[in-house]
């Protein structure tokens, strides 16, 4: 797609939009950044166009006159696809894409996509770390935290680049081809954004919309919406599995993972190998593994790097143990599913710390994998008394469920209450919006009040 001289309206003015704009900029487009509620500043401005005075600034009420002229506009991922003011974009005829999308269209190199409820981070960034084993150019983009505009324009053709897309990313493609894509799983969420369970599947599968059968999509055989879709998949489909032998792909054996190509099953690694815990990572490494292996990297490389990825930030993260109390940072559990997945790699009594956003979530799956291995169950935020309804609901101890306002209080309450052998784990099981921008802000306050004040 050609930007040069077109007018480009970028629906968003944070993180997003503002790479947007100077990729726009970079191209030879004008971009209007556009804010439903605030003014956009002139520094904000600068920022966005790196200076060379082509990006405008826009607030309010979107006008048919500010819709002049416009050749397309570009949503942030916050801004829904059913926004009163994209559907009037889009009855304009002025053609919407995403974020995504505009770096798809200007940048180059070979695609590797993943995407799925939990796990996307682990296995991006393990994947990522593969191929910077393998080639000399590989850029880690997306929803990882690293904007696909603001690498686009640097990646060649003989570039890789890795890219973690959210359902929101996925809702505004157009042609953006993944040449391996995987999707991890598929489990409720954001379905205040999707609305349905449907919708929301609809969206995840998105991400092979433009494969075909030269192309490769990794799935999880786990997954019964996923074993479904691996029948009609566009793309060639490679499986993972934690539980049983697959067709083609990697499977968890006892304590080994092995892979099955081509009629012949050997061993991939040991998980005693891996510094990854948690059947949840051996299901991250065979994916990335699987990945690797579609986009032709050696076996022993792919080995060599998996053997020393540590976990990622907010994942299960280790901060530190204080009088005997151990402190766990898993920031990244968003929703019901995710949180599961930290609440059982617990080994002590554990003070959860819980709550933010509402989603809309189902919290009962969650709660019912408690195993009697939560000790208090802390709960903050504007979900708080939805949690304990839940909570209560499923058989939890009223006694054992604490209530606030805020992370900061709930963390002063683990640090005077919580005992040698136990520990704390932040594993909200909802998004961070409201009290924080994002789960990294969350998650870096966590590990902030656990190193200086306590």
């Amino acid at each position: 797609m050609n930007f040069d001289g077109k007018k480009v309206l970028v629906y968003g003015a944070g993180k997003s939009g503002i790479g947007a704009c100077g990729l726009l900029s970079d191209a030879g487009a004008y971009p209007v950044l556009y804010d439903e509620k605030n003014e956009i500043p002139p520094e904000t401005l600068s920022e966005a166009d790196h200076g060379s005075g082509r990006a405008k600034g826009v607030f309010g009420e979107l006008t048919d006159q500010m819709l002049e002229d416009i050749d397309l506009a570009v949503l942030s991922p916050g801004v829904p696809c059913d926004n009163p003011n994209v559907l009037k974009i889009r009855s304009a005829d002025i053609p919407v894409i995403g974020e995504v999308e505009l770096g798809y269209q200007t940048g180059h190199g070979t695609i590797l996509a993943i995407t799925g409820t939990n796990g996307k981070t682990t296995t991006t960034a393990l994947l990522g770390e593969i191929m910077k084993a393998y080639a000399p150019s590989v850029f880690v983009v997306g929803n990882i935290g690293n904007a696909y505009t603001g690498a686009a324009l640097e990646t060649k053709p003989e570039s890789f680049v890795v890219a973690e897309i959210s359902s929101f990313q996925l809702e505004t493609i157009r042609d953006f081809h993944p040449r391996v894509s995987a999707i991890l799983n598929i489990t409720e969420d954001h379905l205040n954004r999707h609305h349905t369970m449907e919708e929301y599947i609809r969206v995840k599968e998105l991400i092979t919309l433009n494969q075909n059968a030269g192309d490769t999509c990794v799935l999880n055989y786990e997954d019964a919406v996923l074993r479904e879709f691996g029948k009609n998949c566009p793309a060639h489909v490679v499986w993972f599995s934690s539980a049983q032998d697959v067709p083609e792909g990697f499977c968890l054996e006892d304590d080994r993972i092995v892979m099955n190509y081509d009629g012949k099953k050997e061993e991939f690694l040991r998980t005693g190998e891996l510094l990854l815990p948690g059947t949840h990572n051996y299901e991250n490494v065979m994916a990335a593994a699987a990945m690797a292996k579609a986009a032709g990297v050696p076996l022993d490389t792919i080995r060599e790097v998996c053997r020393h990825f540590r976990s990622v930030a907010h994942r299960i993260e280790y901060i530190d143990e204080k009088n005997g109390v151990e402190w766990y940072n898993d920031s990244k559990g968003t929703n019901p599913d995710a949180a599961i997945k930290g609440i059982l790699a617990m080994k002590r009594p554990t003070f959860l710390i819980a709550g933010g956003y509402d989603k809309q979530s189902d919290y009962r799956g969650w709660i019912k994998s408690f195993g009697g291995r939560v000790k208090k169950l802390v709960l903050e935020g504007a979900t708080r008394f939805d949690i304990r309804d839940a909570a209560l609901e499923c058989g939890f101890p009223s006694e054992d469920i604490v209530l606030f306002e805020t992370m900061t209080e709930a963390m002063d309450y683990c640090r005077e209450h919580a005992s040698s052998g136990d520990a704390v784990l932040l594993s909200p099981a909802c998004a961070s919006w409201g009290e924080f921008p994002n789960y990294r802000v969350r998650g870096d306050t966590f590990r902030e009040y656990v190193k200086t004040k306590i």
